[in-house]
């Protein structure tokens, strides 16, 4: 894999303030790949610094024009779709058709379809005696994690560059590769300099640099919502934007009437993608008790088919897939039954872990509770619809679901009901124009479409 060893700040490579460096592995194989450099304060500095000098002249482009550099990078993403897949695959280890399917496909969807936003987007309104102005915020800082790496740097980059703002990303320090392959796209693309700049390093030290600087008008973090809490608090004490896309545990509720086995199999394919790595997965699968049993066989036929190395790719690194042992070793010791999988290494090389699938889960049970970020499911029983609605709210978070009914209106329903971002309705599909975010510790604010688009806007009425 290709690596720079310096910054993408001000339209150029620029060597990096200091000698540290950070190594990317190849979880599948746990093989050093390359290296980039560990971005200081100082190098955070000068990306600002670019950024705030570029501000002006990038607001002041014309909607159509601006909507036209996005089109040109979303096709230099996809002329660049192949080499974007291989290393999400080397650096992530997602199986290379998912990697060619998600993580290099929908990211040119997403710019394609802010390309259309700042061409047809009204970017001012009457209103009585007034007229509304919709600005750019200014400088947005962002921080992106590693389990989607492309598709979460075009979410957030597409919209504020199509709002007229500048940008400064911070990409997961596991993935970042294909962060300096977008750099590259957005100088192919013919981005002014000092739009689009890239500081690589740790969040400790430069995510952290990033959301302190005063010259940042705004962050946009996706990731835990531990490090959310902190992002929000040093913004509120600079009374300084934020947009947070944190946690989740998306419950899959299947209510009595729905086709259960299309349910469960669509559930499970959920669950396992991307290695259970998804913040928005559902890992809860909630069943009428009458037919708890029959579900439970099915999805453990469904997971079968999840073989890892094939169909299932590796964790991101060592800590995470400690991690997710450990959980699974909790609900065992808390008393769900393991229907499928388990704790053991599944291949003894790379960071996998087994597939997992466990069934008499009860709603305070620590798998049920937090996000394990991993290829675990738990399924749960419910006795009526209003208990099934109890079990789904009961969580800190609120990001997605699903709900499964035996028509539409049934389950949108239910879905009313539920205190969550988004929810698929009898397995809808993927809009890139429908806002993604959540509720309650899920995070703030919006993504992807027009509520993407105004995350980064800012209001001013001239009245007359």
């Amino acid at each position: 894999m290709k690596a720079h060893d310096g910054m993408y700040i001000g339209g150029e490579w620029r060597p990096a303030s200091g000698r540290d460096t950070i190594a990317v592995v190849n979880p599948a194989d746990e093989q050093v790949i390359g290296h980039v450099p560990a971005g200081t304060a100082e190098d955070v500095d000068a990306a600002v610094r670019a950024a705030r000098a570029a501000f002006p002249g990038w607001a002041a482009t014309p909607p159509a024009e601006r909507a036209g550099r996005i089109a040109a990078l979303r096709d230099v993403l996809a002329a660049r779709k192949d080499e974007i897949a291989e290393t999400v695959t080397a650096e992530l280890g997602s199986p290379l058709p998912l990697s060619q399917m998600v993580h290099a496909g929908v990211p040119v969807l997403v710019a394609g379809s802010y390309a259309e936003l700042a061409a047809s987007y009204s970017f001012e309104e009457k209103l009585g005696n007034s007229t509304v102005l919709l600005e750019p915020v200014g400088v947005v800082g962002a921080i992106t994690p590693w389990n989607y790496p492309l598709h979460q740097i075009v979410a957030k980059v597409a919209p504020a560059l199509a709002a007229g703002c500048t940008v400064v990303l911070k990409p997961a320090e596991d993935t970042p590769l294909t962060a300096q392959l977008f750099a590259e796209a957005t100088q192919e693309a013919g981005l002014p300099a000092g739009v689009f700049n890239l500081v690589t390093g740790i969040g400790a030290v430069a995510g952290q640099a990033l959301a302190e600087h005063e010259d940042v008008d705004l962050v946009s973090f996706t990731g835990s919502t531990a490090v959310g809490r902190q992002i929000g608090a040093t913004a509120g004490a600079a009374v300084k934007r934020v947009a947070l896309e944190l946690g989740g545990k998306s419950a899959n509720v299947i209510l009595p009437g729905a086709d259960l086995a299309k349910a469960v199999n669509v559930g499970v394919a959920n669950v396992m993608s991307n290695s259970g790595q998804t913040c928005s997965a559902w890992t809860r699968m909630l069943v009428d008790a009458e037919r708890y049993e029959e579900a439970v066989g099915l999805a453990a036929t469904a997971v079968a088919k999840y073989v890892p190395g094939e169909r299932v790719g590796p964790l991101v690194n060592a800590k995470q897939q400690a991690r997710v042992r450990g959980y699974i070793e909790k609900g065992v010791e808390e008393g769900a039954r393991l229907v499928a999988g388990g704790p053991e290494d599944p291949k003894g090389q790379g960071y996998y872990v087994s597939p997992t699938v466990f069934a008499d889960v009860t709603p305070d049970m620590t798998i049920a509770q937090e996000e394990i970020f991993g290829p675990v499911l738990s399924i749960l029983k419910y006795e009526d619809v209003d208990d099934a609605l109890r079990i789904a709210n009961d969580t800190v978070y609120g990001l997605a679901g699903a709900v499964w009914g035996a028509d539409d209106e049934e389950a949108v329903a239910f879905a009313r009901r539920m205190d969550t971002g988004q929810v698929d309705i009898n397995g809808g599909r993927f809009n890139p124009l429908a806002p993604f975010g959540g509720y309650k510790q899920s995070g703030v604010g919006r993504e992807l479409g027009p509520h993407g688009l105004s995350e980064y806007l800012q209001t001013k009425s001239l009245q007359f």
